[in-house]
């Protein structure tokens, strides 16, 4: 079952595809998107000898349920509608550190993780946080997940006073 963890890899992945393809139009890229992972789940199923079961669904409602997909286009099309200004926060709290020296995976995952932590009220901050930090060790490496938490742990410092500890649980306190 998905869950809105794989739904931020997801969008990671969406981000990353228009990050290397900077005239991409999501409105045909999100769509061939999901009929890509349809592909992926069918060649993964065959791999094991499976058969997945009949659906009359639509392909996109077979890689991910509803309320998932939407929140990962959400994402998406937020982190791609306010690029300018988040690219804008992001290049100041990496100072010496360009956008376009700092690697494909990371400025993603902090495009992302500043998106939610800026506009997205309803996560908490130590989510934010967490997810991205994980994101930027699965698809880079543990160095990643460093750079990622500093600079989040700045932006957080900033919009709510505080810290919060990677590891953290939503509604606990750093120490």
């Amino acid at each position: 079952m998905a869950t809105r963890r794989q739904g931020r890899e997801w969008a990671l992945q969406m981000l990353f595809q228009a990050d290397m393809n900077p005239g991409l139009d999501l409105d045909m890229s999100i769509p061939k998107f999901w009929r890509q992972q349809y592909t992926c789940k069918v060649e993964e199923a065959e791999r094991r000898d499976e058969e997945l079961p009949e659906s009359n669904k639509p392909v996109e409602d077979r890689v991910a349920p509803p309320k998932i997909r939407e929140f990962t286009e959400k994402l998406v099309r937020g982190v791609r509608g306010h690029l300018e200004e988040i690219d804008a926060k992001l290049v100041a709290y990496t100072q010496n550190w360009p956008l376009h020296r700092m690697g494909s995976v990371e400025r993603n995952v902090l495009r992302l993780a500043f998106y939610e932590l800026l506009y997205c009220s309803d996560v908490p901050p130590a989510v934010v946080l967490n997810e991205a930090i994980d994101l930027a060790k699965y698809f880079s490496n543990t160095d990643s997940g460093r750079f990622v938490n500093g600079i989040l742990d700045r932006l957080n410092k900033e919009l709510h006073g505080k810290t919060v500890a990677s590891g953290t649980r939503p509604g606990e306190q750093a120490t």
